[in-house]
This record gives structure tokens, C-alpha cells and sequence, in this order.
């Protein structure tokens, strides 16, 4: 007996200790004029879906609820928001090559096609993020058709490089 509550003492110090462990939430600076819903020029309900779906994980307007605040959950929701920007950050779409560009819009409407996106684990904790099966088409729809204006945005920045490199 007198094991067991050693080692329940030991780890109720350490689930304390943890505590301790910085986690940073700082998000970085925003530039709206480089943001994608600005640069894409998407309709309400895309946009609506976009910031209620993915733009916690997906942009630098992360929103840190209360359990990010509790280690080791807090190591886990920063490692998604660190792996979600690192894959698409839509704060700098604006600021992306264009075949970064290209690239998200071919992978994002298969992942969330599969289903592979929001994270089952971020809709179990924000049950407004999760897609109806209407609100996954409406967002598969708009990226297959290229993001409209976003198509528009890659084309204008390859045509800016091909212009730049005519010249060599």
C-alpha cells in the first residue's frame, strides 16, 4: 500500500510539474491584405465555413480554449496548430509560391473529402467545426474550381515570376 501512494504522490507532482512547461501561443502578426478569404476573394458561406472549421489550426487567429492551458493537452494542441500552419496557413496565403498555392488547393478538398479534416479530435471539443455533408461540398466545390479568384492569384504570381526571369 504504502508503493502505491508513493507512486501516486510522484505523479501527482508530476502532472504538477508539467505545468510548468512553456508552451507558446503567441500568434504571429497578421496581414489581412495577405490573408486567403482577401486574396480569394470567397463568398460568405466559404468564408464562414473556413473560420469556423479550419482557421484555428490553419491561420495565425488561433483561439487557445481553456484545456490548451493544461499540459499535456496544451503540448498536443500546439504540436496541430504548429503541424496545420506548417501544412496551410491561410493568414499568408498571400505570401505563399505559387505552387505552395497550387499544391493546398489540389490537397484540401481530398482531405476533407476523406474526412481527414477538421481533426475528429478538434470536433469532439468544438462541435460547431464539424462539417454536414452540404457544408463539405460547398468548400470541395469551391477549391476544385480553384478557389475562383484564387486561381486567379497563382496566375498572376506565375506569370510576375516568368516575367522576372524573361528578362535574365
Amino acid at each position: 500500500m504504502k508503493l502505491l501512494k508513493r507512486i501516486g504522490l510522484l505523479l501527482l507532482l508530476l502532472a504538477i510539474a508539467i505545468q510548468f512547461v512553456p508552451v507558446n501561443r503567441t500568434n504571429p502578426a497578421l496581414d489581412p491584405n495577405q490573408d486567403y478569404l482577401k486574396v480569394s476573394a470567397a463568398p460568405a458561406e466559404v468564408a464562414r465555413l473556413l473560420k469556423a472549421s479550419c482557421y484555428d489550426c490553419h491561420s495565425n487567429e488561433s483561439k487557445y480554449p481553456w484545456y490548451a492551458y493544461v499540459a499535456p493537452v496544451s503540448f498536443l494542441v500546439q504540436n496541430h496548430i504548429q503541424e496545420g500552419r506548417s501544412k496551410v496557413n491561410f493568414s499568408t496565403w498571400g505570401n505563399s509560391s505559387a505552387h505552395d498555392q497550387s499544391e493546398a488547393l489540389e490537397e484540401i478538398p481530398e482531405t476533407i473529402a476523406e474526412g481527414e479534416m477538421p481533426l475528429w479530435d478538434y470536433n469532439l471539443m468544438h462541435p460547431e467545426a464539424k462539417l454536414s455533408e452540404a457544408e463539405k461540398g460547398t468548400l470541395i466545390d469551391w477549391f476544385n474550381q480553384g478557389g475562383n479568384s484564387a486561381e486567379k492569384s497563382i496566375s498572376k504570381r506565375e506569370n510576375e515570376y516568368e516575367g522576372e526571369h524573361d528578362e535574365d
